[in-house]
């Protein structure tokens, strides 16, 4: 698609404005872009960057990562601190976005788990299963779900709801060995 305001290059840039719920869209190219930015007083930076992103993601990372050093046991972060194959530091990284090599995951584990805890959510990923052709492993995973919640309301003192859960996942375990 070429760009509207132009009708000589590509347009790469989508453009939304909403005022007084009246919503304007225009595809525009960089050059475009970059002049209906500085009408509108935006900024506009060309070129996405995977690596600006997972750098910007680390910039407020810093505390959560000393934090995290510290309470792990026997760690030294100092020794970790640089790749012993290619010679990345975190702070190379942090700048980057870029590891030097794969030994760079297990050397910098430390700092990366509160990365992708707070861009996860979570250190273990558990993905998608298809509805139509994962039955039995949907079912699998709903029962893994739940014994998590069981031992959740048993630590919270939730006896009822902990009851609950456990009857349900009996009652899905049968359901997995009738279809087995």
């Amino acid at each position: 698609m070429l760009c509207q305001r132009c009708q000589e290059r590509p347009a790469t840039v989508h453009l939304t404005k909403v005022i007084n719920f009246q919503k304007t869209e225009l595809r525009l190219c960089e050059v475009c872009a970059k002049i209906a930015g500085s009408e509108l007083g935006l900024i506009f930076e060309s070129g996405f960057s995977f690596q600006n992103l997972i750098a910007s993601l680390l910039e407020g990372l810093e505390s959560d990562v000393d934090l995290y050093q510290k309470e792990a046991e026997n760690s030294d972060w100092e020794k970790e601190s640089q790749c012993q194959n290619c010679g990345l530091t975190f702070s190379d990284f942090k700048n980057t976005g870029l590891f030097g090599c794969g030994d760079c995951y297990s050397h910098f584990k430390s700092g990366l788990e509160p990365l992708l805890k707070k861009v996860h959510g979570n250190m273990r990923h558990s993905g998608k299963v298809p509805k139509r052709t994962g039955g039995l492993i949907l079912i699998k995973k709903e029962i893994e779900e739940m014994r998590s919640e069981l031992q959740q309301a048993i630590s919270t003192e939730n006896y009822e709801k902990a009851a609950e859960l456990r009857d349900e996942i009996r009652r899905r375990e049968k359901e997995l060995q009738r279809e087995v």
